[in-house]
C-alpha cells in the first residue's frame, strides 16, 4: 500500500509539471499541419527538468466534464486521449509540444478531436490518465486571427494576448510586444556573458584596426621621408658639380682667348710655354733612349717622335 501511494503521488507530481502553455483558435496564417493546413493549436510545456511521458492524458474543451456527478468513464468519453506508441509523447526538460485541435486523430499523433470556434471563448483543460485530475486549464478568450493567449513566460500564473508577431508556436513564451530592450537584455542574458564576450571582441577589433592603420601610415610616412632626403642630397650635389664643371670650361675659355689676343690665330690658343715644354720633354726623351746599353757594343736606333706636330 505504502508503495502504491508513493508511486502514485510521484505520478501526481510528474503530472503536475505538464502545463498548458499557449493556444490559438483562429489560425489563418501561423504554423500548418504536415498537410498543409491551418487548424488551431494547443502548447503543452514540461516545466521541470526531468523527463515526462504524457501518453494516457486527456484532453478537452467540454465543459461538462466538470459534472462531479460523472464516472470517470463518462468523463473520459468526453475528452481527447493522448495515444500511445509514439516517442513524441515523451517529454524531456522544458520541452514543448505542439498538437492540433478541430482534427481528425486518425491523420497522427498530433491532432486531437478537441473542439474550438474562432472568434469565440473557449475553456481548455489537461486531465491526468484517470479520467479524474485536472492537471491544468485555461479559460481562452475571443481572439483575432493569428494571435493567441499565452503565458508570459513558461509555466508563469499570468497570462498575456500576443499579437501574430510574438506568437511563439513550439517554443518558450519570451517574446512580449511591449518589452523594452533591457528588459529584452537581461532576459536574453541574465549573466552579462553575451554583452561581455561581445563588448572586448568589439574592442579588441577596433584596437586591431587601429593597430593595422597606423602601421600602414608609419610605412607611407617613411617611404615619403627616404624620398624626400635622397631628393635634398641629390639637389645639394648636383648643383655643385655643375658649378665646378661651369667654372673650369669658363677658365679654360678665357685662357684661350688671351692666347689667341696675344700670339694670333695661328697658335689657337695654345700658349708657348706648352710648345717649348713638349720640346723639351721630347729631347729629354731622346737623349735618355737613343743608345742601347750593351757591353762594347754602341748601337744608335732612330727614334722618332711628334715633337715638332702641330699641336
Amino acid at each position: 500500500m505504502v508503495l502504491l501511494g508513493s508511486s502514485a503521488m510521484m505520478f501526481g507530481q510528474g503530472a503536475r509539471n505538464i502545463k498548458i502553455n499557449e493556444v490559438l483558435t483562429d489560425n489563418k496564417a501561423s504554423v500548418q499541419d504536415e498537410f498543409g493546413q491551418h487548424l488551431p493549436w494547443l502548447e503543452l510545456v514540461n516545466t521541470s527538468y526531468s523527463t515526462y511521458n504524457i501518453r494516457g492524458m486527456f484532453i478537452t474543451s467540454n465543459k461538462k466534464v466538470l459534472d462531479k456527478n460523472l464516472s470517470a468513464p463518462q468523463r473520459i468519453a468526453l475528452m481527447s486521449p493522448v495515444p500511445n506508441g509514439d516517442n513524441r509523447s515523451t517529454l524531456s526538460a522544458r520541452q514543448h509540444l505542439l498538437i492540433f485541435l478541430n482534427s481528425n486523430p486518425t491523420k497522427g499523433f498530433l491532432h486531437f478531436n478537441v473542439k474550438v470556434t474562432p472568434n469565440e471563448p473557449v475553456w481548455i483543460a489537461l486531465y491526468d490518465g484517470n479520467g479524474i485530475d485536472l492537471i491544468d486549464s485555461v479559460s481562452v478568450p475571443a481572439l483575432e486571427a493569428d494571435k493567441s493567449f499565452a503565458r508570459i513566460k513558461d509555466g508563469f500564473q499570468q497570462w498575456d494576448v500576443k499579437p501574430a508577431e510574438a506568437v511563439t508556436p513550439g517554443i518558450g513564451n519570451y517574446i512580449e510586444i511591449n518589452e523594452s530592450k533591457i528588459a529584452r537584455l537581461k532576459r536574453d542574458d541574465p549573466y552579462g556573458f553575451g554583452i561581455t564576450v561581445l563588448s572586448m571582441g568589439i574592442v579588441f577589433f577596433c584596437l586591431a584596426l587601429l593597430y593595422v592603420f597606423f602601421r600602414v601610415l608609419g610605412m607611407i610616412i617613411m617611404h615619403q621621408r627616404s624620398l624626400k632626403k635622397a631628393g635634398q642630397k641629390a639637389a645639394s650635389v648636383q648643383p655643385v658639380k655643375v658649378a665646378v664643371k661651369t667654372t673650369e670650361i669658363a677658365a679654360e675659355v678665357a685662357h684661350k682667348t688671351n692666347v689667341v689676343l696675344k700670339d694670333g690665330l695661328h697658335s689657337k690658343g695654345i700658349d708657348r710655354e706648352i710648345y717649348i715644354a713638349v720640346i723639351s720633354m721630347a729631347l729629354k726623351q731622346y737623349q735618355d733612349d737613343v743608345h742601347d746599353v750593351e757591353s762594347g757594343i754602341i748601337t744608335i736606333k732612330p727614334h722618332h717622335t711628334m715633337w715638332n706636330r702641330d699641336i
